[in-house]
């Protein structure tokens, strides 16, 4: 049995009462150290660019791109938050119960924010798509401006409702000094499962597969149209690459989502006693995880459009403090 000599302490002023460090290799430590910082710096970069592409060029100001502006603001806020998984590398949490309740109360909002963001994107893509002659009088800027608020006001209420004992008594469930434990209730747990994993799933799963089916159908009719004008082969092909193209895109929504979010929600479900410890290396990994899903959705929402890619050139250039530059032809 080890001794507190021999055991490294988050608070070695305090023996009795201080958490133990987690031991790991220093090699493993710093690749961590590095990886996350990594994740956090490319989070914030690629989601600045996507706020200052919509919000300076005119031509992006359209209800579409004011939700992938809600997802960019909601992600990037997710990258000083991964600064904090840094800290817990060692498994010790530094900055008192009170910065705990409110570091995990932030994260649920912003995450769950990005993923409200995700749900509004889909149901915006699908009625684009499946009903495209009432999108430009149903999908209005103004709707989709209130859409976003109530959002953002549905996440900070919900979250509060979740966490509402960890808010009014911090660090009441930690055992040691220097550990940071949230706990839920079983039916605050179930509810967070449900409407913040669960129906998104379901949600964007059936909406991307209608949008799926509709743009293969699509896809089919331009080829049978096409055909009669054209070469049959090259149609083939050109159809072809249409259907894997919107299947790519299909898989990489639902997968990458389904990656980041499972292995959070699995470990929340399992705990028995409904208690999640922030200063864990399992908790450090799935919350990493949980959060790297606002790295890559600017690659996958933002990534595929021509526009974001002459944007980035104008921003990196410095082009867009030239005079007129917000009216520049970018679509």
């Amino acid at each position: 049995m080890e001794t507190f000599g021999e055991t490294e302490l988050c608070f070695p002023q305090l023996l009795n009462a201080s958490c133990a460090k987690t031991k790991r290799p220093h090699f493993e430590t710093m690749l961590i150290y590095f990886l996350l910082f990594s994740v956090s710096l490319l989070t914030a970069f690629l989601n600045l660019l996507v706020i200052i592409s919509i919000s300076h060029f005119k031509q992006l100001h359209g209800s579409t791109n004011f939700l992938l502006l809600s997802l960019a603001i909601s992600d990037f806020f997710v990258a000083p938050l991964l600064l904090f998984q840094i800290m817990l590398i060692d498994g010790c949490w530094l900055f008192g119960d009170l910065m705990c309740s409110l570091y995990q109360y932030v994260t649920a909002v912003v995450t769950s924010a990005s993923v409200g963001a995700m749900i509004l994107i889909s149901v915006d893509r699908y009625v684009a798509i499946c009903y495209p002659f009432h999108y430009v009088t149903e999908v209005t800027h103004k709707r989709v401006q209130v859409c976003v608020c109530l959002c953002w006001i549905c996440s900070v209420i919900f979250q509060s409702l979740i966490l509402m004992e960890n808010l009014h008594q911090p660090g009441r469930y930690k055992s040691c000094i220097g550990e940071c434990v949230i706990v839920t209730n079983y039916i605050a747990g179930l509810a967070d499962v449900i409407f913040s994993f669960i129906i998104p799933v379901i949600v964007i799963v059936v909406l991307y597969m209608r949008v799926f089916v509709v743009a293969v159908s699509q896809a089919r009719a331009m080829r049978s149209h096409v055909a009669a004008v054209s070469l049959q082969r090259s149609t083939k092909v050109t159809a072809k690459k249409s259907e894997l193209k919107a299947a790519r895109t299909l898989g990489v929504v639902i997968v990458v989502f389904l990656i980041c979010l499972c292995p959070y929600y699995c470990v929340a479900l399992s705990s028995q006693d409904n208690s999640i410890d922030a200063s864990s290396g399992l908790y450090a990994f799935i919350s990493s995880l949980y959060t790297l899903n606002s790295c890559l959705n600017p690659l996958i929402y933002a990534l595929f459009y021509s526009w974001f890619r002459r944007s980035i050139k104008l921003i990196v250039t410095l082009k867009i403090f030239h005079p007129d530059s917000s009216k520049a032809n970018i679509l």
